[in-house]
């Protein structure tokens, strides 16, 4: 997909809708990082991430329109500064022709990439998640054994076991040293309604019902 298409589809969610949805088929952390910065310059606000469908290879960033005056007085600057953004024109806060971060937007991309990684990874961690990769773990030792191959039972249960303790184990680290850059950068901890962890902008509110930033 071209750069204006891409970016004449995200304008068209931010014309219409109060919440948009920027998604990548490839599963590309970068890529929604890149068009999330784009959104933002529009008054919007980073949600939420989660990886869907087929072996979640998908990932789906949610972006909510920000009230707040600040926020209104940022679209209309980037509206008016950008008219022709989708149509053959610059893209705020990106190169000429492309997709690819100014130095002066890259870091806004950065802390994007990382809010969104935190976003996925904890919820690979999630005690349910974890729940249903050992019932398919003990799945697998049951079939063998019934099968009368003990010796496989036991290598590949070992093995598969190992394995998930690793993955469970360089999650754990890679989330920590995201805590730690994100709060390094200002941005703040806090549990959702479900007990998840996320990271907030001073000022910022948690995603609502219909709008996390009114009230």
């Amino acid at each position: 997909m071209s750069v204006d298409s891409t970016v004449s589809g995200l304008l068209r969610q931010i014309a219409t809708q109060d919440v948009v949805e920027v998604r990548d088929e490839m599963g590309s952390l970068k890529r929604v990082a890149v068009r999330a910065a784009v959104v933002e310059q529009y008054g919007f606000e980073y949600g939420a991430s989660w990886r869907e469908g087929h072996n979640k290879s998908i990932l789906v960033a949610f972006l909510y329109r920000d009230v707040r005056p600040e926020a209104r007085a940022r679209e209309a600057a980037t509206i008016a500064a950008f008219p022709q953004a989708g149509r053959g024109g610059p893209v705020p806060g990106m190169r000429p022709g492309t997709l690819k971060p100014l130095p002066e937007a890259e870091q806004a991309v950065a802390h994007l990439k990382d809010r969104i990684a935190f976003d996925v990874t904890a919820e690979a961690a999630s005690a349910k998640q974890k729940r249903f990769v050992w019932a398919i773990t003990a799945g697998l030792v049951l079939t063998l054994l019934i099968c009368g191959l003990y010796l496989g039972a036991l290598i590949g249960g070992a093995l598969l076991a190992g394995f998930l303790l690793a993955a469970f184990r360089i999650g754990d680290v890679r989330r920590r040293k995201i805590t730690e850059r994100l709060t390094a950068a200002g941005f703040a901890a806090v549990r959702d309604e479900h007990g998840r962890q996320r990271f907030l902008r001073p000022g910022q509110q948690l995603p609502g019902h219909a709008n996390p930033f009114a009230g």
